[in-house]
């Protein structure tokens, strides 16, 4: 018969607050109250990594969930509102988004339904491919926050947007707070219908419907726990459009992401070293005696080799000859690295923005198939718009950095060559000659851009702007300090002059007198609003369907972490069927309540109500010299109970005071319970009329296990896996065990029978030990439980 084996037990440093075995892998994610990530692995609870917190992210994890197929973390922080999506591999952050409240519960489902229009789609995902280049990867030189797209096999964005089926990601919170995210970054669903705090969510594997646990103050002020049953009704009606609109707006978030960090490259890649000149020449007005402007002081050097002592004291002693040289490499290496960004990534991935922009415009015009779900075509023919005006300007951008290299690199090389001269230095020949082309240029520039402006000064606080690419850069609503000159540029010229095309929609605005960084934000400003009314739109079509009033929350467990306590909600795809799991300490410890609701909202479900009575649900046998004895005296309440999978339940239990036993660990099989008729009065709550509950006895023989020397309080369990991890009521000591392994030989299980006398003072032992020590070690590994007792038995479980 089926046995429970340990495979690992650790006494951490810190208490955990959440819990979260992964569905595809021996892998369980970690949080505790430090705002760290762990993930350990099965065997001997190894641990895999730590995910430290940080400012940029949060310290205070609320939620975890893991994708589908186990590639990637979701977690919520309730300090700066935020989820993040951290990879499974390389604890590095994916991607990471804002909400409105904190995330208190979450949950993340995929779409099991297959059909001939949603496999043509999968087949078809990859089109982009052909008419599209690869992205490059972002270089690795720079800090960017995200390594998505940095590594050199940019595999990346894929591995973030993960399969093609639809899967999402649902996240709850307080005032009603309920949001649910395609692929766990496109916001599809803004949810206006759930009252009061969420503390579960479960959206069915056929999206008819969202079941949601809620807390809500009742009548008298006091905290109630509610079952909410929302009809889902549009995402499943309409699932081939709601994947391929999600897959499409989820690339399109991915790109937005791209460009965002593309720009941050940028502007790291643009150094304050290249303000020096504007500064220098600012304190050089200030500080010399004459009335004569510095474009002229600079023009009378070129044209006659004579300076004033105040230039010469500027150039010889400030800027100097070798100051010179390395403010010249520092913008050639500078300009370079943007103009190479500008052309590989900005170009590159607004290229591809605008392709799936275009194909969500013609889904758009499908009315038939897309209007319902809020496919707005004039909002996406603004965001192409906006999408271009970026392009535009990253052009433009290429033309003053390509202008600007030109002109510095003439005047450098005649401004070195004339400093070589005031020191009577030696001038290399290939220096020395200068054409009357060269000396035109020189003047042209020195003419443009050694003006004074007493505008700029006071806007700026200098008075010069040589340097003419860092205003592209800067994040800021003000208009450029020097935009570029258009004066006989004939095109513009005729665009001003016919009416008809200078109001055509197949012309982008260029916003001559903004940043790249003003016309981005207004992009990602006009793409969002895009993107948000698909949300809106789905959202109010959700409707609930029904709420149900369970219990008033006992004040006993108000210091308890929300994380862990039941309602347990879970979702069993194959008979379609919502299950409710949960407990009324105060009516009846010894009961554990099992409520169904079918996915579909509307279709009635017989016997949808029972109640599984656990005072006697152990069975001990004893042998006497004559038979063997069944003894079921012991009485039980429960502490946790989670759904192992659609027809088991794994509970941790407590015998009753007067019983000198501990806890116990056990597989309750609710599906072999009987079901009976139970009238609901819809005017009461649920523990008003408890009494009238159906209640059956289950009697277990083999399918549990006593928790020796252990405070058992929670556990988390994977059916998928058959693992389980038992944490105690200190949040600090944590036992895994693996599920349904066949015993090699029929031994008697070993029963404890002093262990609820011993395990309280093993307990207060074992984290006075840990104080002691200071749990951690150098590389902050966990403390292995070292006391004799635990030594033996684990031995002996070896050993069996």
């Amino acid at each position: 018969m089926p046995a429970f084996r340990q495979v690992g037990e650790k006494q951490l440093p810190n208490p955990v607050l959440c819990m979260a075995w992964s569905p595809k892998r021996d892998l369980i994610a970690l949080a505790n109250t430090t705002g760290e990530l762990l993930l350990h692995r099965l065997a001997n609870f190894q641990r895999v990594w730590s995910l430290p917190p940080n400012e940029n992210t949060g310290k205070e994890i609320t939620a975890l969930a893991w994708r589908p197929d186990g590639k990637v973390l979701a977690f919520g922080l309730g300090d700066t509102k935020q989820v993040v999506l951290c990879d499974a591999e390389k604890a590095e952050i994916l991607h990471l988004f804002s909400v409105e409240n904190p995330v208190s519960c979450m949950h993340w489902m995929e779409v099991v339904e297959e059909s001939s229009v949603l496999t043509s789609f999968y087949n078809s995902e990859d089109e982009s491919k052909l008419f599209l280049p690869k992205l490059p990867a972002l270089p690795k030189s720079y800090s960017t926050t995200s390594k998505i797209f940095s590594e050199e096999k940019s595999d990346e964005i894929m591995n973030l947007l993960g399969e093609v089926r639809l899967n999402i990601l649902v996240l709850g919170g307080s005032s009603g707070f309920v949001e649910l995210y395609a692929y766990g970054m496109y916001k599809i669903a803004t949810l206006t219908e759930v009252p009061g705090t969420c503390r579960s969510l479960s959206l069915s594997s056929d999206l008819k419907s969202l079941s949601v646990i809620t807390e809500v103050r009742s009548v008298d002020h006091n905290p109630e726990i509610c079952y909410i049953q929302l009809d889902t009704r549009l995402l499943s009606d309409c699932l081939p459009e709601v994947t391929r609109m999600a897959r499409k707006f989820t690339h399109i978030s991915t790109l937005l992401q791209y460009l965002r960090l593309s720009l941050t490259c940028m502007c790291e890649a643009w150094e304050d070293i290249l303000m020096q000149m504007d500064l220098r020449l600012t304190k050089f007005v200030q500080e010399k005696n004459t009335s004569t402007q510095v474009q002229d002081e600079f023009l009378e050097l070129l044209l006659w080799g004579q300076s004033s002592p105040e230039l010469q004291a500027l150039l010889m002693n400030q800027l100097t000859v070798k100051g010179l040289k390395k403010l010249g490499q520092s913008i050639e290496s500078s300009y370079s690295s943007i103009q190479k960004l500008v052309i590989s990534h900005l170009q590159s991935g607004s290229e591809a923005l605008l392709y799936h922009l275009s194909e969500v415009k013609g889904m758009s015009l499908w009315k038939q198939k897309f209007q319902p779900l809020g496919l707005d075509s004039a909002a996406i023919a603004d965001a192409i718009t906006a999408v271009g005006s970026f392009s535009l300007k990253a052009n433009e951008l290429l033309q003053v950095i390509d202008k600007s290299m030109k002109n510095f690199k003439a005047f450098f090389r005649w401004l070195y060559v004339a400093m070589l001269r005031m020191s009577e230095d030696h001038v290399p020949p290939e220096l020395n000659k200068m054409t009357q082309k060269d000396i035109a240029f020189v003047a042209d520039f020195l003419s443009e851009h050694f003006s004074e402006n007493d505008e700029l000064f006071d806007r700026k606080g200098k008075y010069f702007n040589v340097e003419r690419v860092g205003q592209y850069l800067k994040d800021e609503d003000e208009d450029l300090v020097s935009p570029p000159n258009t004066k006989g540029n004939q095109w513009l010229q005729f665009l001003q002059e016919s009416s008809h095309l200078k109001e055509s929609p197949l012309l982008f605005p260029s916003y001559p007198q903004k940043s790249l960084h003003f016309v981005k934000r207004m992009m990602e400003g006009v793409i969002e609003l895009c993107l948000q009314k698909p949300a809106e739109v789905i959202g109010r079509s959700v409707k609930q369907a029904g709420c149900f009033p369970l219990y008033i929350v006992p004040e006993s467990s108000e210091n308890t972490p929300r994380l862990f306590e039941l309602p347990s909600l879970w979702n069993d795809k194959k008979a379609n069927m919502h299950y409710v799991l949960f407990c009324m300490p105060e009516i009846s410890p010894s009961k554990i309540y099992l409520l169904r609701k079918a996915t579909d909202p509307y279709k009635p479900v017989p016997n949808a109500l029972m109640a599984i009575n656990l005072s006697n649900v152990i069975s001990h046998r004893i042998d006497n010299d004559d038979a063997t004895q069944l003894h079921t005296d012991c009485r039980y309440s429960c502490m946790d109970a989670r759904f192992y999978d659609d027809e088991t339940l794994t509970v941790v239990l407590q015998a009753s005071e007067e019983e000198n036993r501990g806890r116990i660990l056990a597989q309750l099989p609710f599906s072999s319970a009987p079901s009976s008729e139970f009238n609901w009065d819809p005017s009461l709550r649920l523990d008003q009329q408890s009494s009238a509950i159906p209640s059956h006895k289950l009697i277990l023989e083999n399918q549990w296990r006593d928790l020796e020397n252990m405070k058992a309080q929670y556990v988390a369990v994977n059916g998928i896996r058959k693992v389980a991890c038992v944490l105690s009521a200190n949040l600090r000591h944590l036992r895994v065990y693996e599920m349904d392994v066949e015993d090699e030989e029929d031994e008697e299980r070993p029963e404890s029978q002093n262990a609820s006398a011993d395990q309280d003072v093993l307990e207060e032992t074992l984290d006075s030990q840990a104080e002691a020590v200071g749990i951690t070690g150098e590389r902050g590994e966990d403390v292995e439980l070292t006391s004799e007792k635990q030594l033996e038995s684990e031995e002996a479980l070896e050993l069996s």
